[in-house]
């Protein structure tokens, strides 16, 4: 159970992060979408962002938050999301709830206000990767400010640091001042490992949202759109169950027998009613 604190007087506040040409308006419409859908107002949203056009008018936008560090090239992590580790984000205050702009919103995110202390940083469980107690920032909840001195380690040493971690969220689950939380496993759950079913059931079964679920990630190239269609990445073709095992011996594949038989799954168009405006 939350705090008596944390329970009575957290605002509500979203945060997101968009730069580049990767996901753009249509991503940020339909986050906002999925989240006003599913909280109790009131509540803010704020989505730091180098262009705000097509986005619509609920979500206030602002600048990117200064970050003095070379991004690392070759790391698989999302480096530029430590600039939301400034000691200040346009005028917020208190705790952010920060979202990728990729996940599901499933159901309410009210829980996500009330669990623990205003001062907790509290992260999503990897499941990937159970023994080795590693969080996901994809969506976790932090005080403005709280996680400068990782933006500063960061800054002063940003290749090294993304040599030594790989993911920025394997940084601050280990650096976090005053260590970290997670949420339920329950409420964040991960597509590509909790809902496509294993080998060979995902040829005969969809995948379907767990009840509990609040939130769904997707990983990689792996996102809704591709999801509701049963596509593993964007230039991967819709296939029949018949025609993907066809695929494993006539050349098509691109990866080993056993990833390319464990790659697929039948489309999920239940996404289309969440990852909406």
């Amino acid at each position: 159970m939350g705090s008596r604190r944390g329970r009575i007087g957290m605002k509500k506040q979203i945060i997101c992060i968009n730069w580049g040409t990767k996901y753009g308006p249509v991503y940020i419409n339909r986050l906002y979408g999925m989240v006003a859908r599913n909280i109790t107002p009131p509540f803010t949203f704020t989505c730091f962002t180098d262009n705000d056009q097509g986005v619509r008018p609920e979500v206030r936008c602002e600048p990117l938050p200064p970050l003095n560090a070379e991004l690392p090239k070759h790391s698989r992590g999302i480096w530029g999301k430590a600039r939301l580790w400034n000691a200040e984000l346009a005028d917020l205050e208190g705790p952010v709830l920060f979202l990728d702009l990729d996940l599901l919103v499933t159901g309410s995110l009210d829980d996500f206000f009330s669990r623990g202390d205003p001062d907790d940083v509290i992260l999503a469980v990897n499941p990937v990767r159970p023994l080795e107690r590693l969080g996901q920032t994809s969506i976790y909840r932090f005080p403005v400010g709280k996680l400068l001195p990782l933006l500063k380690a960061f800054e002063a040493d940003s290749l090294g640091i993304a040599a030594r971690y790989e993911f920025e969220q394997r940084f601050v689950t280990r650096n976090a001042p005053g260590g970290i939380k997670f949420w339920p496993r329950a409420w964040v759950r991960l597509f590509r490992h909790d809902l496509i079913p294993a080998f060979p059931r995902n040829y005969f079964e969809a995948p379907r949202l767990p009840r509990d679920a609040k939130v769904v990630l997707f990983a990689g190239h792996l996102n809704p759109p591709e999801a509701v269609s049963g596509r593993w990445t964007k230039r991967s073709e819709a296939r029949s169950p018949a025609q993907h095992i066809a695929a494993t011996f006539s050349g098509q594949r691109r990866e080993s027998v056993v990833r390319h038989l464990g790659h697929y799954f039948r489309p999920a168009g239940w996404i289309a009613e969440h990852w909406r405006e």
